[in-house]
């Protein structure tokens, strides 16, 4: 690809587009780029480029004769090549990504016209230039801005220019959508924490979880883009019918925090309780579909200062008990075990009000109920849940936690006994 810019400001425009990663390129011979001073194209001693408007008005226009000169001048060194000339003007067609994507396809010689003052003389315009482009609705001083942002964006799809392909596929704008959001280490930093998705391992659900962040985040933040975007294929739907049930749920109205229960919370425990009780029930899920768990209960748990409320803005969206007394039933573990003789705690009961599920409540639980148990001085998390409860499995595969094997439990008599059992050993802080 070559592109050969005509503006003004050479330097400044040349000393930009040969750092960094076009500068490599260019330094490498995949890319030409090359800054042309309009100036030395003059037929005049002042070397002068622009002259008052005809018609009156403020400012100066750029004549067409030193732009149409400089315009022969790189035009002869083309030898052949598919050239297309753009001239850089806030009355262009939107400059988007698809444009970017169709002059790396379709050229291999771009010429970026930079206008300055009040613009240039309209018929260098008619005659020589194949199309305006415009970074947006509004004005620069000059084109060269315009110019380095094509110049960029058009280059860095060229073969080579870019270690892989993947950077770029994956990247805003390249099918329609903006990009996922994006973590490096520190895993912990003022508090907030990397989404335990990305460092579990497991790439299929990191995959997932990026593209259905993709489409969440067009969705907020372009409507308009979203609102154009054809899925892609049944899991682009799929996630769609997701991000489309989850807008009608509450959102949190700020951080989740947690603090020991009291009594006085037991009544909307019961509430959230109810709710789960309801869901689990049309999933068909044979778990808290009795009296259990009941008041006396989380009395019980309140009394041992295992019981713990989340809130968000001063409301309660949902609770956890986390106990640090060993469970008889974990020692009977089949088809699996325990993958460390660690000191652990157990997660309970735990559960998020109807109205918060889907707003990311259920991931604050589980990073609440791991500060907890280091609040104990544990580092490992042992909790069970229905064979058919697939919701809370997934948030725990998701959250980091590893199944383990299976267990019987005693705690509902008359219902279905059979648990999965997973664990998560916590790292340690550095």
């Amino acid at each position: 690809m070559k592109i050969d810019i005509l503006t003004l400001f050479p330097d400044t425009v040349s000393a930009v587009l040969h750092e960094s990663i076009i500068g490599r390129a260019a330094k490498k011979g995949i890319v030409e780029i090359n800054c042309v001073q309009i100036r030395d194209f003059t037929e005049n001693k002042q070397r002068q480029v622009d002259d008052y408007p005809y018609g009156g008005g403020f400012g100066c226009v750029m004549m067409a004769q030193p732009l149409k000169s400089c315009l022969d001048h790189v035009m002869s060194t083309a030898h052949g090549l598919r050239s297309r000339v753009i001239y850089l003007s806030p009355q262009g067609q939107p400059y988007t990504q698809e444009t970017a994507k169709r002059l790396q396809r379709d050229y291999d010689h771009l010429v970026l016209v930079c206008g300055h003052y009040e613009g240039v003389d309209e018929r260098f315009i008619e005659e020589c230039v194949d199309e305006e482009l415009s970074l947006g609705d509004f004005v620069l001083t000059g084109g060269e801005i315009a110019a380095m942002a094509v110049a960029d964006s058009v280059c860095r799809l060229v073969p080579g220019v870019l270690a892989d392909e993947q950077c770029y596929i994956g990247e805003s704008h390249w099918d329609g959508l903006l990009e996922y959001p994006q973590y490096t280490r520190p895993e912990l930093w003022e508090g907030r924490s990397v989404p335990e998705v990305l460092v579990n391992g497991d790439h299929k659900r990191i995959e997932t979880w990026r593209r259905k962040q993709q489409l969440a985040r067009t969705k907020e933040k372009r409507p308009d883009l979203y609102a154009a975007f054809e899925a892609r294929d049944e899991e682009d739907r799929k996630l769609m019918r997701e991000l489309e049930k989850e807008a009608g749920r509450k959102k949190l109205a700020g951080p989740v925090t947690y603090r020991p229960a009291a009594e006085a919370d037991i009544p909307r425990i019961l509430e959230i309780v109810q709710d789960a009780r309801e869901s689990l029930a049309r999933f068909h899920v044979d778990q808290w579909q009795g009296p259990y768990p009941g008041a006396e209960r989380f009395e019980e748990d309140i009394r041992l200062g295992q019981c713990f409320v989340l809130e968000s803005a001063g409301e309660t969206v949902g609770f956890f008990v986390l106990s640090t007394l060993p469970e008889p039933g974990y020692e009977r573990i089949t088809d699996g075990k325990w993958s460390a003789e660690l000191p652990y705690c157990v997660l309970h009961r735990a559960a998020v009000a109807k109205e918060y599920r889907g707003s990311g409540a259920s991931q604050a639980l589980v990073r609440c109920c791991e500060a907890q148990a280091r609040v104990c001085g544990l580092r490992c998390i042992r909790v069970d849940t229905h064979r058919k409860n697939k919701p809370m499995q997934n948030l725990l595969r998701e959250s980091g936690f590893r199944y383990r094997g299976n267990i019987l439990v005693d705690a509902e008599p008359g219902h279905d006994p059979h648990r999965q059992a997973f664990e998560k050993i916590l790292k340690e802080k550095k």
